[in-house]
């Protein structure tokens, strides 16, 4: 997909931070560190004895977003600078 749209020269959003490290524009998903601890959190409770339907639906908390800098010039593109500070990451 990060190929595709580079080829047509498409500023494109993903939801995982792997695509802005090979070369997409701009992720912003899930930190997937936390979501795997999270389901950590749920499989401990459960080998202690919880019901797994009485444990509640838990939504990520921590979301990150990551810009590729690079990408954003090669396709003629001004990042702001209130988003670049906002960023988790910014890709040079």
């Amino acid at each position: 997909m990060v190929q595709l749209a580079a080829h047509h020269r498409l500023p494109a959003i993903y939801s995982g931070r792997e695509y802005s490290e090979i070369g997409g524009l701009i992720s912003y998903g899930a930190n997937i560190g936390d979501a795997y601890r999270q389901a950590g959190v749920y499989a401990g409770r459960v080998l202690k004895g919880a019901k797994p339907s009485d444990l509640p639906v838990l939504q990520s908390s921590k979301f990150e977003l990551v810009i590729n800098h690079q990408t954003a010039r090669t396709l003629g593109l001004s990042v702001p600078d209130k988003l670049l500070v906002a960023a988790d990451e910014v890709i040079e």
